[in-house]
Parts: structure tokens; sequence; C-alpha cells
């Protein structure tokens, strides 16, 4: 399992990385909340403080949800009764107030990862292919064809098609398309990713590809 821990403090993050390591885990750290979202690809949970040096942990945890369904559990000092609900609300799976005992750290580690490998289990879905108006998109194959002629897309400009493709009918936001492609949820990317929609619209005539405004794109079928 990898953790991405997001923690300012150098001494509670070496104790923390120094925990995990010994229970199994490999762990990526950082201070800063901006580097969390460049680092979060390929993490399997996040430790998240919320009182870091370039930006509230709310914020980072908010943009990390339009981008990630990873499990998050956040560990602060702050106590509040309206702290703790804020957290959850923005998508936190757990909330731990500093400072937390080892044994109990690890067992909500165990208690949130057991929660998302049964969801895993209960989600896992066809490999059929996707029908999106003349298109076809062939994900265990990486092909796409339209009217069952076989089209030539780029590796950026598949790697968008097929995530809108594995949830056709579903709005995702611009955050989690640029997280999949370019491994970062930063805004840095976003004209990037417009001019690949572009691209794919383009060669993909009467794909029903569609912008939900203010939030990212929609394939529908």
């Amino acid at each position: 399992m990898q953790v991405l821990l997001v923690e300012d403090d150098e001494g509670v993050a070496s104790a923390l990385a120094e925990l995990l390591g010994h229970a199994g885990a490999s762990v990526v750290r950082t201070a800063r909340g901006a580097d969390a979202l460049h680092r979060v690809k390929g993490c399997d949970l996040v430790l998240l403080d919320l009182g870091l040096p370039d930006m509230d942990g709310l914020d980072v945890l908010r943009t990390l949800r339009r981008a990630s369904a990873v499990p998050v559990i956040i560990m602060t000092a702050r106590d509040s009764d309206g702290a703790v609900v804020l957290g959850l609300r923005a998508g936190a799976d757990d909330y731990l107030v500093k400072p937390v005992r080892k044994a109990v750290l690890l067992a909500r580690i165990d208690a949130v990862m057991r929660r998302v490998r049964r969801a895993g289990g209960e989600q896992s879905g066809s490999s059929a292919a996707v029908v999106a108006g003349p298109v076809t998109v062939d994900i265990e194959r990486r092909e796409v064809t339209v009217a069952g002629t076989s089209q030539s897309l780029t590796k950026t400009e598949y790697q968008i098609l097929a995530t809108l493709a594995a949830r056709q009918g579903e709005a995702v936001s611009r955050e989690e398309l640029m997280l999949e492609v370019w491994g970062t949820a930063v805004v840095g990317r976003s004209r990037s990713l417009d001019f690949f929609i572009g691209q794919i619209r383009a060669k993909l005539g009467g794909l029903p590809l569609h912008t939900v405004r203010g939030f990212g794109f929609r394939l529908d079928s």
C-alpha cells in the first residue's frame, strides 16, 4: 500500500512515516497542499493535515475529491465538532484529532481500506465495449471505431476518452481527467485538456461528448 502523507511538521511526519513503514506501507511525504495534488496519483490512501503552509487542508481535500476517490483520513489538531463536520462533508473518509495513538491510527487505516476493498468488489463491472452514438470504445482491446471503421487516437486522446467511457452518462470533472492523464489535479493543464477534447471531437464525428459548464465533461450513449 502506498500512502501519501501530507504533514508540514517534520517531527510528526518522520514519526508517522516510520510507523507506516513498519506496518508495510510505502510512504510519499509532502509538506505542501499544492504538492499533494501533484503526487496523489498511484497512492492508495492520503493522510492529510489541515494546517498546511500554502493552503488550507480542506481546500486540498475539496480539489482532490473533484479528481479522485482515493480514501482520505484527516489528521489535525482542529478538534471542534464544526471542524469535524466540515472535514467529513468535504469528503474525508475519517477524521482523527492529534495526538493519535499508534494502534488507533493503524486500526482506522485498516477499517477505511476494508471499506474500499468491499466497495471495489461490489463495483467491479463488465469490460464490454462502450457505445456512444456512432463511436465504439473497446476499453479491453484499446480500440476506437466510428461506424465500424477503426480510428487512430494519440495516447493522450485515448486516455481521456477511455476515462469518460468508463463513466458513461456521468459528469467527470476536469480535475479527474487531468489527474488520470497527467498525474496532477492542478489547473495548469486545463488548456491542454481543452485542446485534446477538441481533437477527440474533430476525429470522432457524432461523438456525444458534452461540456458540463463549470465542472467537466460527460460522454452520453
